[in-house]
C-alpha cells in the first residue's frame, strides 16, 4: 500500500512540473552567482592595496595590525574612483602614514600620497600617478532597501582582490569613530569584511559603490559596517578640493546632563537635557561670548541641543565665523547669548 502511494504522483502536480520548479531553483542560484562574479569582475581591477608604513604612536593609535619583524607596517583595501589616480580609502588606514604603497591586480604598485584625511566620517583620498585606470562609480545610498545584495571587495594581499556577498542588513545606523563623533548614514551589512580589506568598495548588483567599508564588530556574528556613498561622495569632494573637510568649534570641555522637571516646568524649555560647560579655552570662541563652567547650552540657534553628538552635529562648516544664538541655562535663569565658532585644526 505504502510502495503503491509513493509511487502516485499528487493531485494536479506532474514529475515533469517538479523537475521543472528544481531546474527553476538551480536557474535562480545560478543567476545570483553570475551576478556576484560579474560585479567582482567588473569592480576589481579598481580595487587597491595599500601598504602603509607609520610612526609607532601613529600605529598603536590605529586599528591596523603591525606588520610581520615588528615593522610598523599596516594593509588596506582603496578604491579608483578617477582616470588621474585618485583613490577612496579609511583614514584609519592612512592617517599619519609616512610612506604608502598602491598595488593594483594587474601587478603594478605605485607610491601613493595622502590628499586629504577625515578621521570624523573615516574617509580618506590618496593620489597615485598612474594610467589605464579604470574607476569605480558612485551610487544612490539614498536609494538602497534593506534585503538587496551588497557585495564586499576587497585586496588585502595586493596581487588578487577578494570578495563575500551578503544582503543590505539595515540604514540609517551610527558608528562611533576614534574622534568620538559620530557617523550617522552608516549602512549594516551581513557581508563579511575580511582582514585586510578595509577601506574597500561595497557595491550593489550593477557595481555601483554604495559605501566604504570601514568597520566591522568582531563580537557582533559578522556585523559589518560602510559609510554611506551620499556621505562618502561629500567627504570626498571636499578632501580633493580643500584638503579637509572644515568644521566648527567652542572651545568648551564639556558634558551632557539631564534637566530638573521643576527647571523643564518653570522655563518651559523645549528639552529634557543639555550641555553643561565643564571647562572654557581661554581666548576660545565660548570665552569671547561668556560663557563659564557651570552653564548649561540648551539651544543652539533655536534648536534644542541634548547630547555632545548634537552639538557636534550643528558645529559644522556653515557655523565657522558666523555669529550664533545660545540658550544658556545659568543659576536657574535662561540666558541669550552670542558665540562665533572657530574653525576645528
Amino acid at each position: 500500500m505504502f510502495d503503491f502511494l509513493a509511487s502516485e504522483e499528487a493531485p494536479g502536480v506532474s514529475a515533469t512540473s517538479l523537475r521543472t520548479a528544481a531546474d527553476l531553483d538551480g536557474d535562480l542560484l545560478d543567476t545570483y552567482s553570475k551576478t556576484v562574479s560579474g560585479v567582482a569582475k567588473q569592480v576589481s581591477g579598481a580595487v587597491v592595496h595599500l601598504k602603509v608604513q607609520k610612526t609607532e604612536s601613529q600605529q598603536n593609535r590605529s586599528r591596523q595590525n603591525p606588520g610581520g619583524n615588528g615593522q610598523n607596517v599596516g594593509s588596506g583595501s582603496g578604491f579608483v574612483i578617477s582616470t588621474d589616480g585618485f583613490v577612496v580609502t579609511n583614514s584609519h588606514v592612512v592617517n599619519g602614514a609616512t610612506h604608502i604603497e598602491a598595488s593594483l591586480p594587474d601587478g603594478r604598485s605605485f607610491h601613493a600620497r595622502t590628499v586629504g584625511d577625515d578621521p570624523s566620517t573615516d574617509i580618506a583620498v590618496v593620489k597615485i600617478d598612474a594610467d589605464n585606470l579604470t574607476p569605480t562609480r558612485f551610487g544612490d545610498s539614498n536609494q538602497l532597501q534593506v534585503g538587496q545584495i551588497a557585495i564586499a571587495i576587497g585586496n588585502p594581499f595586493g596581487f588578487q582582490y577578494s570578495v563575500t556577498a551578503g544582503v543590505v542588513s539595515a540604514l540609517g545606523r551610527t558608528l562611533r569613530t576614534q574622534t568620538g563623533r559620530l557617523i550617522d548614514d552608516v549602512i549594516q551589512t551581513d557581508a563579511a569584511l575580511n582582514p585586510g580589506n578595509s577601506g574597500g568598495p561595497l557595491v550593489d548588483s550593477f557595481g555601483r559603490v554604495i559605501g566604504v567599508n570601514t568597520a566591522v564588530i568582531l563580537p557582533g556574528q559578522g556585523l559589518c559596517f560602510a559609510v554611506a556613498s551620499n556621505l562618502a561622495k561629500l567627504v570626498v569632494g571636499k578632501l580633493i578640493l580643500e584638503g579637509r573637510v572644515r568644521r566648527g568649534m567652542l572651545g568648551i570641555g564639556a558634558q551632557a546632563v539631564p534637566l530638573p522637571s521643576k527647571w523643564l516646568n518653570a522655563l518651559e524649555i523645549n528639552t529634557k537635557g543639555g550641555i553643561q560647560v565643564q571647562s572654557v579655552e581661554p581666548g576660545g570662541s565660548a570665552d569671547k561670548a561668556g560663557l563659564r563652567a557651570g552653564d548649561i547650552i540648551v539651544q543652539f540657534e533655536g534648536k534644542p541641543v541634548d547630547s555632545i553628538d548634537t552639538l557636534h552635529k550643528v558645529l559644522d562648516e556653515a557655523s565657522i565665523g558666523r555669529s550664533i544664538s545660545l540658550w544658556v541655562l545659568r543659576d536657574g535663569n535662561l540666558k541669550s547669548m552670542k558665540a562665533i565658532p572657530a574653525e576645528m585644526r
